[in-house]
């Protein structure tokens, strides 16, 4: 294998890593993580992994030294990064939905709106994210970085933050109150423009994305199949949810068809007995790991 033939691949540590090499595996990589090594181990001769920061994975994408990887659009905003954005990949450390950076008083603070910050004192990850916000509102304010543990700052270090929530609960378990969001943020899997121009590498990541997109868009789904007599078609075809198109096949016998669907999961054990009671026969839910439009 000549030197060119690799792509290097950053993967997120910390927070993300975790539901990164989830994603990974449930697409086809065996992607393993080991004990005080930063390189993790791919089962592609021809991907090199790298363990790195997502706060810091678009500077090293955009100036080449990863062809590409998995970061926060906003570490791409953060850092001002110039990258290609190759997807969208909706998955989090918690859940399956976009983290919020919000602004966050205690709850005893008199700040009630974005005018009340000026001349306050603001602590956060993301300087240059919220400069820019509050740039957007006409107002000055103090904005310091924060290395972490940025709930605990306000009110003896700082009159307000500026963090990521999920969920909210530790805003409220430290009596935080959320003034306003800034900012949504999904996970990007970002490319370097210069590998971009590389064939090869272009290729090697367009087939990457699509196994990830992929498994995510098989998340919560589950397919169904049956044999069905055709005089109860139409009926076992009513049962089933009106945006789903089954595949119908021939079978042996004429008079029966076989009818495979794809359906949410949470209410397959809501729709099996039903199924049934149509006149569906020899019911077979099975799992999928990747669905590909």
């Amino acid at each position: 294998m000549s030197q060119e033939k690799v792509l290097r691949l950053g993967i997120p540590a910390g927070s993300l890593q975790d539901a990164t090499g989830e994603l990974f595996r449930k697409a086809g990589y065996k992607l393993v993580f080991q004990s005080r090594s930063y390189y993790p181990t791919i089962d592609d001769p021809e991907i090199h992994c790298t363990l790195i920061r997502a706060q810091e994975m678009p500077r090293y994408v955009q100036d080449g030294s990863l062809d590409c990887g998995l970061t926060g659009f906003d570490w791409i905003q953060e850092n001002n990064a110039t990258v290609t954005e190759l997807a969208e990949l909706i998955f989090s450390k918690v859940s399956r939905r976009p983290v919020r950076w919000v602004l966050a008083v205690p709850e005893s603070s008199s700040i009630k709106s974005v005018a009340d910050l000026n001349g306050k004192r603001i602590a956060t990850e993301v300087v240059n994210i919220t400069q820019r916000w509050l740039a957007s509102h006409g107002v000055q304010a103090n904005v310091e970085f924060s290395w972490g543990a940025t709930e605990v700052k306000p009110p003896r270090f700082a009159d307000a933050i500026v963090d990521v929530t999920e969920t909210g609960s530790s805003l409220r378990a430290n009596q935080l109150r959320i003034v306003a969001e800034l900012m949504q943020s999904t996970t990007r899997f970002i490319a370097c423009p210069a590998s971009m121009e590389d064939p090869w590498k272009r290729a090697k990541m367009a087939d990457m994305v699509l196994m990830l997109k992929g498994a995510l868009a098989s998340e919560g789904k589950v397919g169904l199949m049956m044999n069905v007599p055709k005089a109860a078609l139409e009926k076992v075809l009513q049962v089933l949810p009106a945006l789903q198109k089954p595949t119908i096949s021939s079978l042996s016998d004429p008079s029966w068809v076989a009818v495979n669907t794809i359906l949410d999961e949470s209410i397959v054990r809501h729709i099996i007995p039903q199924l049934s009671q149509a006149g569906a026969r020899g019911i077979v839910e099975y799992p999928l790991n990747k669905i590909i439009d």
